[in-house]
């Protein structure tokens, strides 16, 4: 073990050691809860970086809390990951599973001299910790059988396996992120990484994941940033013993707080990327670019495609203080990306959340898809309008609405005893239209109220009102054509006086 000032390049792992050529990158959730926004956008950073460099971006699903791990969170997890585009490169590895390759390494470590039984009791423990806080000075493990001859271990005891961190000098990083970063080695305790059952604990899985897996770039949470020091040891260790064990470049992001400064919550849009999708109606795209601008950006660029961001994206850009989340921002972005998506698609996302809003709404291919097509016409005019797909879904409803048609309280305002008159004079006019398009109903009503020494809004009016049943909708004209003339024809005469 090195007592000395020991540096971790932000360099090093990308010259490598043995066979390792190129970035490899990794996104290692624990399956105890959904895929929250803050590891999605860990997640982006890292395929990120690997797409710039060409290299591999892997998954490990960190299972080992067994009684918190559940199938249900590993599924939403890569559910969350699919629909953002970030499925792993090679299949995910699932850390439990790799228990005894994690005990292997602690039984190497031991017998080389860099870890030991620890045989201190809990109560023992207790007392330590107390004393430390009686003399007010912070707890650091002292184990009597740190140096202890391996003779003397007992057989008949239960033990745990920590391993000897340095005691002297220090362990500086040079993140890519974080700048130069230093420790006193005398701040690192002598961590467990056998438990006393035999089993591994997370500190010493990740190492050894890591180096199994060729990482070469550590990039995670802020929140990590003590664990790289501790981990340092470990990987050292290893090298010792076997070589080849590179120390990773790492990379530690801030985290993401809300609009008010603190740390983001679900009050914030803490929320599982599957609500971003499934209630609150956003595009990946959207989701996306903004997340990769929460705490990086190249230049005043706002609109970045995925494309761009790995052709720019450099993690020495990305900001060392937490970014602020803010909702209505995302809500913009992603009614740029509605407007610029593709209608088809657009139509074939709104028409999945159309049953719950509109009974009659049946796009089943025995109607020859014919409302699904009809809500596919209708997107360029709709979509103008709509922030998310909700929006999308309910300012679709009066397409497939059942005559006669259930009227909102403003619009019954609307539909006085003088314009359900007019109502029926315009039915009368635009009936006898040859053509049924925007230019030639426009010409038409226009016409009309000239004649009727009227505005165009005071026909506009009541004519909305009768075709949809509320008082906003795409023009009027584009309502007409899309309804067609005899939906629109019968609707205008069932409130017409």
């Amino acid at each position: 073990m090195a007592s000395a000032t020991d540096t971790v390049s932000a360099g090093s792992a990308l010259a490598g050691g043995g066979d390792r050529t190129g970035v490899v990158t990794r996104f290692a959730p624990s399956p105890t809860g959904y895929l929250h926004i803050g590891g999605a956008r860990t997640a982006l950073f890292n395929w990120l970086f690997a797409r710039h460099h060409g290299g591999k971006y892997l998954l490990r699903i960190e299972d080992t809390d067994r009684a918190r791990s559940t199938d249900a969170a590993i599924e939403a997890i890569f559910d969350g990951l699919e629909w953002l585009g970030l499925g792993g490169d090679e299949p995910a590895v699932f850390q439990f599973a790799r228990s005894e390759r994690h005990a292997e390494v602690a039984h190497k470590l031991l017998e080389a001299g860099h870890a030991y039984r620890c045989y201190l009791t809990q109560e023992e423990l207790a007392a330590m910790r107390e004393k430390a806080q009686a003399e007010k000075r912070p707890f650091r493990i002292a184990s009597p059988w740190r140096d202890a001859d391996p003779a003397s271990w007992p057989a008949d005891k239960p033990y745990v396996v920590r391993i000897k961190a340095p005691r002297e000098g220090e362990t500086v990083i040079e993140d890519l992120v974080q700048g130069t970063i230093t420790v006193q080695n005398v701040e690192i305790d002598d961590y467990v990484i056998l438990r006393s059952d035999g089993t591994p604990t997370y500190m010493l899985a990740v190492v050894v994941d890591d180096h199994d897996m060729g990482v070469t770039h550590v990039i995670r949470g802020d929140d990590h940033i003590n664990n790289a020091f501790r981990q340092i040891v470990l990987i050292r260790a290893m090298d010792a013993i076997e070589g080849s064990w590179p120390d990773p470049a790492y990379a530690h992001i801030p985290l993401i707080h809300g609009a008010d400064g603190a740390k983001l919550s679900k009050r914030h849009g803490a929320l599982g990327v599957d609500a971003y999708r499934d209630e609150m109606g956003l595009l990946p795209e959207a989701v996306l670019n903004y997340l990769m601008r929460l705490g990086w950006g190249h230049g005043d660029e706002e609109i970045i495609s995925t494309t761009q961001a790995i052709e720019w994206f450099d993690i020495g850009n990305v900001n060392k203080g937490a970014s602020r989340f803010d909702f209505k921002k995302l809500l913009n972005l992603n009614g740029h990306y509605i407007r610029e998506a593709d209608d088809a698609r657009l139509a074939a996302l709104v028409a999945e959340r159309l049953p719950a809003l509109s009974p009659t709404f049946d796009a089943s291919p025995d109607l020859g898809g014919r409302d699904l097509d009809l809500l596919t016409r209708a997107m360029p005019v709709l979509k103008v309008r709509a922030a998310d797909l909700n929006e999308l879904a309910r300012g679709s409803v009066f397409l497939f609405a059942q005559r006669p048609l259930s009227i909102d309280e403003k619009a019954s305002g609307l539909l006085t005893e003088d314009a359900r008159a007019l109502l029926g004079k315009i039915a009368e006019r635009i009936a006898g239209e040859a053509e049924w398009t925007n230019e030639a109903l426009e010409a038409s009503l226009k016409a009309m109220a000239e004649d009727l020494g009227l505005g165009l809004g005071k026909l506009a009016q009541p004519l909305r009102a009768s075709l949809t049943g509320t008082t906003t909708s795409p023009g009027i004209f584009d309502v007409l054509t899309l309804l067609g003339r005899d939906e629109s024809l019968a609707r205008i005469r069932d409130q017409a006086a």
